[in-house]
C-alpha cells in the first residue's frame, strides 16, 4: 500500500495536473499584473481628467506596484495557512473588485485606495499562490515551471498596454477599467484548478482540535456506537502519518489548550505566560537572525544597491508616455506603446541574464552591478532624447536590463546560502518595495517643480550609478569580510517549496 501511493506522488508531480496548474497560474498573473504593469499607458489619462499633480497622481502606480511587495510576507502566510485557492478566488474579487471601483473614483485620492492599495494588495496575493502552488507541484522540473508561470506579467504587461489605449479610445477610460475589472475576474476560474497537494495551516488546526474534542469524548463513557467510529478512524491514520510542518502546528493547537485545561487558577496562568514566552522567545530568535543577515556587508549592499535600482529604475515605467507627450514627440500613445516595448524588452532580459548567471566565470554580483551601470546611463540618455525613436530604443534596453530581476534569488543564494535563502529574499523585496513606491512620486515632484522631466530623469539616473557604485565596490574581495569558502557555495533548488518559490 506504502509503494502504491509513492508510485502515484511520483506520478503527479513533474507532470500530469502540474501543468494545469502552470496554465492557471500563468493565466492568473497574466489577469492580475496585466494592467498594474502597463499602468503608464493610464497615467495620462488621470492626468487629463482629475487635474491634479503628477506628483499626487504618480502615487497610484507606485502604491500598485509596491504594495505587493512590502506585504509578500503577509500574503505568503495567507496562502500558507489557508491554500493557494482560496487566497486566488479571494484575490480576484479584489483585483476585479479594485478595478470597477477605479472606473468610479471622484477624486485621485480614491484612486490611491482602490487602484493603488486594493489591487496592489490583490496583485501580491495572486504571486504568493501561484508561486506556491507551482512549487508543490514540480521538483526536477520546478524551475521550467516557475520560468513559464512568471512570464505572464511581462506578457500581461505586454498585452493589456495596447488592449488598454484601444479600449480608452473606444469606451473612454470608465470603460476600459470596467472591462478590464471584468476580465479579472476569470481569476476566480483560474483558482478552480489549484487542487491542493498539502493541507493548509488552517485545515490543520481545525483537525487537531477535532482530534482534541474526539479523545476527549472516548474518556467520557461515550455510547458503544460512538466508540467504534472513534475507534476505526484511529485505526486508519497511521496510513497516513503527519508531516513534520502538520506535527508543528497540531502541537501548536494543542499545546496551550491542554495546559490550560488541566490547570485551574494560579497554575493556569502559569502555563499561559510560559506559552508566551515560548512564543516571545521564538520570534526573538526569528529577530535576530534579521539582524545577522544585514550584518553581512556585501547583502547590505545588495539591499542598497536593490532600492536604489527600485528609486531610479522603476519611474519610467509610469512617466515614459507622458515623457513622450510632453515633449512633444508623440501627439497621442501609439498602436504599440511604449510600456508594452519595455515589457517584452523586459522578458527577454530576464532569459537571458538567467543564462549568463549560470555561466561559471561570470560572478552573479558583478553581473547585477553592471546591469545597474547600463541602466543608469540609458536613464541619462533619456532627458536629450529628441526623437521617438530614440526614445522607443532606450526604453527597449531599459527593460532589457530591468530584467536583472530574475537574478535577485540566485545572489542572495550566493551571499547567505540557501538556508537563509527565504528570511533574505523578504528583506530584498522590503527594500525594493519601499523604493518602487518613492521613486514615481518623487519624478513626479521634480515636475511638477521644473516643470520638465529633464532633472527628474537625472536623479533617477545618478540614484541607480550610485547603487551599481555601492555594490560594486563592497562586493570587492578586499573589503569583503565573510570567508572565502562561503562565497560560491553550491546551489540547490529542490530543498523545500518555501525556498524554492522565492527563486522567481
Amino acid at each position: 500500500m506504502a509503494a502504491l501511493k509513492m508510485w502515484l506522488e511520483g506520478r503527479i508531480l513533474d507532470g500530469g495536473w502540474g501543468w494545469a496548474i502552470v496554465a492557471a497560474s500563468f493565466m492568473a498573473q497574466f489577469l492580475a499584473y496585466g494592467s498594474p504593469q502597463s499602468v503608464g499607458v493610464l497615467y495620462p489619462e488621470w492626468l487629463h481628467t482629475y487635474q491634479e499633480g503628477k506628483g499626487m497622481t504618480a502615487w497610484v502606480g507606485s502604491l500598485v506596484a509596491g504594495v505587493g511587495l512590502i506585504a509578500s510576507p503577509i500574503c505568503s502566510a495567507c496562502v500558507d495557512n489557508f491554500g493557494a485557492r482560496p487566497v486566488t478566488l479571494f484575490s480576484g474579487v479584489m483585483v476585479a473588485g479594485g478595478l470597477m471601483l477605479s472606473a468610479f473614483a471622484p477624486n485621485v485620492q480614491f484612486l490611491i485606495f482602490s487602484y493603488g492599495i486594493v489591487v496592489g494588495l490583490g496583485c501580491g496575493l495572486v504571486y504568493a499562490a501561484t508561486l506556491t502552488i507551482t512549487c508543490q507541484y514540480f521538483d526536477k522540473r520546478r524551475g521550467l515551471a516557475l520560468g513559464i508561470v512568471t512570464t505572464g506579467t511581462s506578457v500581461g504587461a505586454f498585452i493589456y498596454a495596447t488592449a488598454q489605449n484601444e479600449l480608452i479610445v473606444l469606451y473612454g477610460l470608465d470603460g476600459c477599467l470596467l472591462i478590464i475589472g471584468a476580465m479579472a475576474l476569470n481569476l476566480m476560474a483560474c483558482s478552480g484548478f489549484m487542487r491542493p497537494l498539502n493541507m493548509p495551516g488552517y485545515y490543520l488546526k481545525q483537525k487537531a482540535a477535532l482530534e482534541r474534542n474526539t479523545e476527549e469524548q472516548l474518556f467520557v463513557k461515550p455510547p458503544f456506537d460512538d466508540l467504534k467510529i472513534a475507534v476505526g478512524s484511529a485505526a486508519t491514520t497511521p496510513e497516513k502519518p503527519l508531516t513534520v510542518k502538520e506535527l508543528l502546528i497540531t502541537i501548536d493547537a494543542k499545546d496551550l489548550s491542554i495546559q490550560t485545561e488541566k490547570k485551574e487558577g494560579h497554575l493556569a496562568g502559569l502555563a499561559i505566560v510560559k506559552a508566551i514566552k515560548q512564543k516571545q522567545k521564538a520570534y526573538s530568535k526569528y529577530m535576530q537572525s534579521l539582524y545577522e543577515i544585514l550584518q553581512d556587508q556585501e547583502m547590505l549592499a545588495f539591499c542598497i544597491a536593490i532600492f536604489l535600482f527600485s528609486l531610479g529604475a522603476f519611474p519610467p515605467v509610469l512617466f515614459v508616455e507622458d515623457v513622450a507627450q510632453s515633449g512633444g514627440l508623440i501627439e497621442e500613445v501609439s498602436v504599440i506603446p511604449l510600456v508594452s516595448i519595455g515589457a517584452i524588452a523586459t522578458c527577454i532580459g530576464k532569459l537571458a541574464l538567467g543564462i549568463l548567471v549560470d555561466i561559471k566565470w561570470i560572478n552573479g554580483v558583478y553581473l547585477y552591478a553592471f546591469t545597474m551601470l547600463a541602466a543608469g546611463l540609458v536613464l541619462l540618455f533619456i532627458p536629450i532624447t529628441k526623437s521617438y525613436v530614440g526614445l522607443q530604443i532606450l526604453t527597449a534596453i531599459l527593460g532589457f536590463f530591468s530584467g536583472n530581476w530574475s537574478l535577485t534569488s540566485y545572489i542572495t543564494t550566493k551571499i547567505v546560502g540557501i538556508d537563509r535563502l527565504t528570511q533574505a529574499h523578504g528583506i530584498l523585496m522590503f527594500f525594493g518595495g519601499f523604493g518602487i513606491m518613492l521613486g514615481p512620486p518623487v519624478v513626479g515632484w521634480f515636475f511638477d517643480w521644473t516643470q520638465s522631466y529633464d532633472l527628474a530623469f537625472y536623479f533617477s539616473g545618478i540614484c541607480v550609478l550610485l547603487g551599481a557604485f555601492i555594490l560594486f565596490l563592497l562586493s570587492l574581495p578586499c573589503w569583503n569580510r565573510r570567508p572565502s569558502e562561503n562565497d560560491k557555495p553550491e546551489v540547490q533548488y529542490t530543498s523545500t517549496c518555501d525556498k524554492v518559490a522565492s527563486v522567481a
